[in-house]
C-alpha cells in the first residue's frame, strides 16, 4: 500500500508538472483548443473566506484561425458562511461567424448590499439582502453583412427565498418595490457591430450594442417594464505593442421595476472599485478608459504587462434628474501575465480606488 501510494502521488506530481508546464509554456498550436482549470480564493465581510474553482476554454471554430476566437468562462464556488454559485460565460462565434451566441448564466446564493435607491444613497448600507437567484441571459444573434449582427434576447431573473437583514437592530428599512422576490421574463431584439478577433484582448476594433427588451405578466413574470441596453466600445493600437481602449455603456427602464433589475452601478469590469450595486436607480450611464501595455518593454520577459483605467458614471431616475454634481469616479491600475502566448490571452490583477475605499480583481481576460 506504502509503494502504491509513493507511485500515485509520483504520477500525479508529474501531471501537475505536466500541466503547470503547459501553461507556462504555451507548448499547444495555436490553432488547438486550450483549457484551464484553477482554484480561487476569497475573503469579503459578507460571505466570509470563500472557496472555488475557475475554468477557461477557448477555441477556433472547425480550428480555422481565420474564424474569431471563442471563450467560455465557468466559476463555481462555496463560503464559509454557508453561499454557493454556479456561474458561466460565454462568447461563441461559428464557423465563418455566421452566428454569434454572446450570455451568462448565474445559480447562486449570495447576499448583497442594499444602500436604497438613487444617486443620493448613504455610504453605509441599509441591509444585507439574502436570496436563491438563476439568472440567464442569452443573446442568439444572424450575421446580416460582415461584422453585423441581428437577432433575439432572452433575460430570465428569478430572484426568491428573499431575507432583509437590517444593518442596524431596530433600523428602519425602505423597502423597494420587489423587495419579497419575483420572477421576470423579458425577450426583445438586439443588434451588434463587433469586428474583434480576440474578446479577451482586442488589440484593434469595435463592439457596438443596442438592445431592447420587454418584461411582461403575460411571459409568465411579476411586473411590466422595459429596458433599453446601448453599449460601445472602441479600441485603437498605440505604437507596437500597447492600445487604449474606451467604452460607454447606458441601461435605460422604464416601467414597473423590481429593485434587483434596476440599474447597478459598480462592479469588475465598470466602475471598479465601487461594490456591484452601490448606487441603483432606473438609469444608469458610464464611461471609461484604459490604456493597456502589452507586454512591457522589460528585456529579460516578454509576458508581462501592465494597465492604468479611469471611469466615471452616475444613476437616475429620469433623464430630468440627471446631474453632474452626482458623477462619481474610479481610477487604478493593473499588472498583466500572458497566460497564452499564441492566442494573446493575458491573465489582469486590478487596484481599483474610489472615493469610498477600494477593490482588487484578478481575472482571466481584460475587463472589457
Amino acid at each position: 500500500m506504502f509503494c502504491f501510494s509513493l507511485s500515485g502521488f509520483a504520477q500525479k506530481e508529474g501531471f501537475i508538472k505536466r500541466y503547470i508546464n503547459g501553461i507556462i509554456n504555451d507548448t499547444s498550436a495555436v490553432y488547438k483548443p486550450q483549457f484551464l482549470v484553477y482554484p480561487t480564493v476569497a475573503y469579503a465581510p459578507e460571505t466570509s473566506w470563500e472557496l472555488g474553482f475557475s475554468s477557461l476554454y477557448v477555441y477556433y471554430a472547425k480550428m480555422d484561425t481565420a474564424n474569431r476566437l471563442s471563450e467560455i468562462n465557468g466559476f463555481t464556488f462555496f463560503t464559509l458562511a454557508g453561499q454557493y454559485g454556479l456561474w458561466f460565460d460565454h462568447a461563441i462565434y461559428s464557423d465563418k461567424e455566421e452566428w454569434f451566441f454572446l450570455g451568462k448564466l448565474r445559480i447562486q446564493r449570495f447576499p448583497m448590499y442594499y444602500y436604497g435607491l438613487g444617486p443620493d444613497s448613504p455610504s453605509d448600507y441599509q441591509a444585507l439582502v439574502d436570496s436563491h437567484q438563476i439568472l440567464l441571459k442569452e443573446r442568439v444573434l444572424k450575421k446580416l453583412r460582415k461584422d453585423f449582427y441581428l437577432g433575439v434576447e432572452l433575460d430570465y431573473n428569478q430572484f426568491g427565498s428573499v431575507e432583509f437583514e437590517p444593518h442596524h437592530e431596530g433600523q428602519v428599512i425602505d423597502y423597494p418595490v420587489g423587495y419579497e422576490g419575483s420572477t421576470n421574463i423579458g425577450m426583445g431584439l438586439g443588434f451588434v457591430y463587433d469586428n474583434r478577433h480576440n474578446v479577451l484582448n482586442v488589440r484593434d476594433g469595435l463592439f457596438s450594442e443596442l438592445a431592447y427588451i420587454k418584461y411582461a405578466p403575460f411571459w409568465a413574470g411579476e411586473y411590466e417594464f422595459s429596458t433599453i441596453i446601448s453599449d460601445s466600445r472602441i479600441y485603437r493600437p498605440v505604437g507596437k505593442n500597447n492600445i487604449i481602449a474606451g467604452q460607454l455603456f447606458g441601461q435605460f427602464n422604464t416601467g414597473n421595476v423590481p429593485f434587483n433589475m434596476m440599474s447597478a452601478l459598480g462592479g469588475e469590469s465598470l466602475m471598479r472599485g465601487y461594490y456591484m450595486g452601490r448606487y441603483r436607480d432606473k438609469d444608469y450611464m458610464a464611461t471609461q478608459v484604459e490604456m493597456r501595455f502589452l507586454p512591457l518593454p522589460l528585456g529579460f520577459s516578454k509576458r508581462f504587462g501592465a494597465a492604468v483605467f479611469a471611469s466615471a458614471g452616475t444613476v437616475f431616475d429620469d433623464f430630468s434628474n440627471l446631474a453632474l454634481n452626482k458623477v462619481v469616479y474610479s481610477g487604478g491600475a493593473g499588472l498583466r501575465f500572458l497566460l497564452f502566448p499564441k492566442k494573446d490571452i493575458y491573465t489582469r490583477v486590478d487596484a481599483a480606488f474610489t472615493r469610498e475605499g477600494h477593490g482588487f480583481y484578478i481575472y482571466i481576460g481584460e475587463a472589457f
